[in-house]
């Protein structure tokens, strides 16, 4: 069990997150990043790849998978004419993530140099950036943070002194959520429509152009440099068991004081609000659910979370997920059903049709949502929804369609009364109306 209590500054990653300097090479070799890169990649290819199973790092995009597993799946040797590829995901577009972007900001040579290194262990002949279509200023500070890393030889031929050839791009994505899924954004990367492959084959056996490749987010690829000067075992000193690590966790919703913080995976709930959200708006006995990873997660009860340690294993114990760590807070004054069905709204928008039962599921989730929401409907239309989220969970090519189940079955798990109540008022008021 590492310590699972307020990060301390010097055990911080990402000292820049809020911008107080600037996001450029000087200032970021200021930081510490670039530092002798070359004895890190001395390490060997495999050696930085046992290095970070051994800090038990889990991506930070949202499913937690070990990294370090992760990147040992592709191929020691690339055959001819096959090169192995790394791809970074920073098409952040879930509804309550925003950390990534900060990253990308504020301290882009930490991604910078982390795509080198994860490249370099992976035996990778390049790295793609794929960044969402939006982030207009970001895609500028990170072109230019890139143009820096190669007129410096950071990257490109014999990227920083190591002997080893690495070329990064930068590719903008048009705005599609659906390709936050890796392989949707692999198909646009190759100029195709963002629309998930079936697996097998994985992309670490046949991704980009299929060649090995593997899919990270930014946060999991930016830590690796910290990780490798400081050791796995100061990494995996912090936070509980099979959830280590320092995390970006994203505030939002009815707290005093929104904002990007790092802290200690495991923190618990109460700690990670009182200390770096202000506390909840109104007092802790007005806060009514969080949803603790972003939209796609379940919302998860008041009296539950609490004291619910922030982290993989914790919020699952809770029937929900860390995700992102994109925490949404909502107070009594949240109509949490009109909540949930602006989150429905938003996945039925999203679904790229390809799979009939989140093309034609999520449609229809949000209209009978809609329905229960002004309590325009019966008690056995709540068990209908049900039973479609379950037909829609789990038969799709990708997470979308349980993405889309979950906050309805959150709210369904949790705050049934309060749907029974809308439809036995609206049937009271149409008897009242009726009788006059």
């Amino acid at each position: 069990m590492g310590y699972t209590g307020p990060l301390a500054d010097k055990d911080r990653i990402f000292t820049n997150v809020y911008g107080f300097q600037e996001p450029w090479l000087k200032a970021a070799q200021a930081r510490g990043d670039w530092d002798d890169t070359k004895t890190l990649m001395a390490i060997g290819q495999d050696g930085i790849i046992d290095k970070v199973k051994a800090s038990g790092l889990r991506g930070r995009g949202g499913a937690g998978f070990p990294t370090g597993m992760k990147w040992g799946f592709m191929p020691k040797e690339p055959k001819p004419g096959k090169p192995n590829f790394l791809v970074i995901n920073a098409d952040e577009s879930e509804p309550g993530s925003c950390k990534d972007r900060e990253i990308i900001r504020h301290d882009p040579h930490k991604l910078i140099e982390g795509a080198l290194i994860a490249g370099f262990a992976m035996r990778a002949r390049a790295g793609y950036i794929y960044i969402r279509g939006e982030f207009i200023q970001e895609t500028r500070v990170l072109e230019r943070a890139v143009a820096e890393a190669y007129e410096a030889g950071l990257l490109g031929k014999n990227a920083a002194g190591s002997g080893y050839d690495f070329d990064l791009f930068v590719h903008r994505g048009a705005g599609a959520y659906i390709c936050g899924e890796e392989t949707a954004m692999l198909e646009s990367l190759e100029g195709k429509q963002g629309k998930p492959r079936l697996k097998p084959p994985f992309p670490a056996g046949a991704g980009l152009y299929g060649c090995p490749t593997t899919v990270n987010n930014v946060e999991s690829i930016a830590v690796v440099p910290t990780i490798l000067r400081r050791t796995p075992e100061w990494f995996a000193g912090i936070g509980r068991e099979k959830n280590e690590g320092t995390k970006l966790f994203q505030l939002s919703g009815h707290i005093n004081t929104p904002c990007v913080v790092e802290e200690s995976m495991s923190i618990s709930f109460r700690e990670l609000i009182d200390r770096h959200g202000g506390g909840i708006r109104g007092g802790w006995d007005n806060l009514l659910a969080v949803i603790p990873g972003g939209s796609s997660v379940p919302l998860v009860p008041a009296h539950e979370i609490i004291d619910a340690p922030m982290d993989f294993d914790g919020l699952k114990a809770l029937g929900s997920g860390l995700g992102t760590a994109a925490v949404i807070v909502m107070d009594k004054s949240t109509d949490i059903v009109r909540a949930i069905s602006r989150i429905s709204y938003f996945y039925k928008h999203e679904s790229c049709g390809q799979c009939t039962p989140c093309r034609e599921g999520t449609g229809w989730m949000w209209r009978m949502m809609e329905k229960l929401r002004e309590g325009d409907a019966s008690v056995g239309d709540i068990d209908k929804l049900l039973d479609v989220t379950k037909q829609v969970e789990g038969h799709t090519i990708c997470a979308l369609g349980d993405a889309a189940a979950w906050p309805i079955q959150g709210l369904v798990k949790h705050f049934r009364p309060e749907l029974e109540r809308r439809i036995a008022e609206r049937a009271g008021r149409t008897m009242l109306e009726a009788a006059e």
